[in-house]
């Protein structure tokens, strides 16, 4: 009830207009183009300043050109424009007018400007080139220089040198700490940005805000929830949690070390919630699947109006896709198309995983060819969405044009085809994915070898998916946890068990997809206790409630060994919904057993699922058929044709040349149908040939 008012209010909020509002230019001493001759200079650099911070950077150059005298601050407030504007080409061209300029001298705030633009612009050779003048003329030892460089170094990426710059800074403030440990964080070191974090407070260099959102940032992404706690009792003190974005730093640390109350009592808490906050609680729930949460404070952040940016949408968008909910998904697509917010990369790349996620995979193309930019989440989300969709040749296709058009592929790409590879049997095709990602060092990351353990297992290469698992050392459960599978999809069970005896000693734990590659083994080899034995240890030692995939593995391996009324009381007192799966892997084991009474009980219970359910009428024959009970069998055939039940056909494919191609009976909707037909034709008659030879001989024996 909560989520269906909550849509209701959804909708209303985005059936409502945008408020117009009007442009209001900035208040000026004199208008105009051309400045008064009696205007001072400092007048005109107040103008100027205004003008720049007022967003007006088009008339602040038109002032600026046309004054006939400019002093340092002149030039340091239109570049300090352009460097906010993020127009680094433009800013380094000023910069480098004031190296001509015969009554300009150089200062630290002019340098840390062009190195600021130099960091924008991926500059490198510049702002070494700075760096060595800096050097040379003793800037580097300005407090504004020094900060200025080292983030530039961090930002383009050389962290050393950046680490470099810091320690050999004669003079250090909290812009410099600040700028060496964001530089860190950013670049994912997050423990060493911890470590100077430390040092700074051992220093006795007073934090401001930046510094402990930072940190708090660094512990987010590390887990490091103890350290985030102490950081929280210091602000506690300083009185910093009341700061808005500090709080949203709070709150975001709490959420991602797996302390979602804690998030949502600071959420609760704060006098004032802006954007960051309303999206930082979103996305926590999110994260932690509660979606239908994720919704209701979405609601109440319009209610509240405080308006989404595209990093809330994408998390509301990724809500609905997590629920399956394309209608809500359908109607987020068409907001954010109405406020043009489309185009940001991470609102464009939560559509394409929504509409995947929801098997529309026509839209999610759409989507993504009609993105002006697309990262390597863009290109993951669609190979990733056809891959697992069963839809083979088009991933392989977009991860070809992937290699011509797009970044690099990642390991997520790759392991998507493999996983393709995998399910249609395709080995040759697996050979050659493999064989490129060890070519480019991939092969040794846990996705990767996971998948092509996955890949040479679902080809029946039992042999190569093991020679890869054993020949690195695999440290990571998923790896473990593929080669356990294998083993048992292919009968292997006693190696299956063995090895997942094993997991614990590696000091590795077992997780539920664990748990079913060796209740899986227990249940081919028909090893009644041990089964019992790993399912009660899921809950015991490691507290995994055991899922419906779980009982469905116990019910098959009671069905396998016989104990067909044990497997009916099971599926009749476990904790999930009882739907066609279960009761139709007891129906299988009756027709086995010959068990006539029971296979009519299951088949009732499939058929008020599923009345027109083909296989079912089909088994139910076949059990009434295999006793003799002919007169029941009539009857399964005359209810299904009052029903209308006609039996899908099964279908094959074959690989020839690179080319997968599937086919029912009688298909011919083949390109090549009526060759194949006619090779069948030809093979038909020399069959029938070679039979009357045979038969020719036995007569002249005889």
């Amino acid at each position: 009830m909560l989520l269906q008012s909550g849509r209701l209010r959804v909708g209303r909020l985005f059936a409502s207009s945008a408020i117009a509002c009007t442009e209001r230019r900035p208040l000026l001493l004199f208008q105009g183009t051309q400045l008064p001759v009696h205007v001072s200079t400092p007048e005109v650099n107040s103008q100027l300043k205004h003008l720049v911070k007022s967003g007006y950077l088009h008339d602040a150059r038109n002032m600026f050109d046309t004054m006939t005298q400019r002093d340092e601050i002149s030039w340091t407030t239109l570049i300090s424009g352009y460097v906010k504007a993020m127009d680094s080409i433009e800013a380094l061209a000023l910069f480098s007018r004031v190296w001509v300029e015969p009554q300009m001298n150089m200062d630290p705030f002019i340098l840390s400007l062009a190195l600021k633009a130099c960091a924008l612009n991926v500059n490198v050779n510049y702002g070494e080139s700075l760096h060595g003048y800096t050097v040379k003329t003793g800037f580097v030892n300005s407090v504004f220089v020094g900060s200025a460089l080292l983030d530039m170094y961090t930002k383009l990426g050389k962290i050393e040198l950046g680490c470099r710059v810091f320690d050999e800074m004669p003079l250090r403030n909290v812009v410099s700490w600040t700028a060496i440990i964001t530089g860190l964080v950013r670049a994912g070191y997050n423990e060493e940005g911890l470590i100077y974090f430390s040092e700074m407070w051992r220093s006795k260099e007073q934090c401001d805000s930046y510094t402990f959102a930072i940190a708090l940032k660094a512990c987010a992404d590390s887990g490091a929830l103890n350290f985030g706690r102490e950081i929280h009792t210091i602000m506690l003190k300083r009185g910093f949690d009341a700061v808005s974005f500090v709080a949203n730093s709070l709150a975001t640390m709490y959420s991602k070390c797996g302390k979602l109350d804690y998030s949502l009592c600071l959420f609760e808490r704060m006098s004032t919630r802006d954007v960051i906050s309303w999206t930082t609680i979103i996305t926590s729930y999110v994260q932690t699947g509660e979606e239908e949460n994720a919704f209701d404070a979405f609601v109440r952040m319009q209610e509240s109006d405080v308006k989404p940016n595209e990093y809330t949408f994408a998390a509301i968008i990724s809500a609905s896709a997590n629920l399956a909910r394309i209608q809500w998904g359908e109607q987020l697509h068409a907001h954010v198309l109405r406020l043009g917010l489309v185009d940001s990369l991470s609102v464009a790349n939560s559509i394409m995983a929504m509409y995947s996620k929801c098997g529309q995979l026509t839209s999610t193309s759409i989507v993504f060819h009609g993105m002006i930019r697309r990262d390597i989440i863009s290109w993951s989300t669609i190979i990733g969405g056809y891959s697992q969709g069963g839809y083979g040749e088009e991933a392989f296709e977009y991860l070809s044009l992937m290699r011509r058009e797009g970044p690099r592929p990642n390991e997520f790409a790759f392991a998507s085809v493999l996983s393709v590879c995998g399910n249609m049997a395709i080995l040759e095709q697996g050979k050659q994915i493999h064989a490129h990602v060890m070519s480019i060092g991939l092969e040794r990351t846990a996705m990767i070898k996971s998948a092509l353990i996955n890949m040479y297992s679902k080809c029946g290469s039992i042999k190569e998916a093991s020679q890869i698992f054993y020949e690195t050392e695999s440290d990571d459960i998923v790896s473990w946890t593929a080669m356990i599978n294998g083993y048992a999809e292919h009968g292997y069970s006693q190696e299956a068990i063995h090895l997942f005896e094993k997991v614990p000693m590696v000091g590795l734990r077992p997780d539920s997809v664990t748990f079913m590659g060796v209740l899986t083994a227990c249940s081919h080899a028909g090893l009644v206790d041990l089964g019992f034995h790993y399912f009660n240890l899921m809950s015991d030692k490691y507290g995994f409630v055991p899922s419906k995939e779980h009982y469905g593995c116990m019910i098959d391996l009671l069905c396998r060994a016989g104990r067909l009324s044990d497997a009916e009381n099971m599926i009749e007192n476990m904790p999930h919904q009882k739907d066609d799966v279960v009761w139709s892997t007891l129906l299988r084991a009756c027709m086995v057993q010959g068990d006539v009474n029971c296979g009519r009980h299951t088949a009732e219970k499939i058929l008020e699922l599923h009345p027109s359910c083909a296989g079912t009428h089909i088994t139910l024959a076949n059990i009434y058929a295999a006793k003799g009970r002919w007169r029941e069998v009539a009857e399964v055939r005359k209810m299904m044709r009052s029903k209308g039940v006609i039996k899908e056909p099964g279908w094959s494919r074959i690989k020839v040349k690179d080319q997968v191609s599937a086919f029912v009976s009688s298909d011919r909707r083949h390109s090549q149908g009526e060759d194949i037909y006619r090779m069948l034709d030809l093979l038909a008659s020399r069959e029938s040939d070679i039979d009357d030879l045979d038969s020719l001989v036995h007569d002249a024996e005889d």
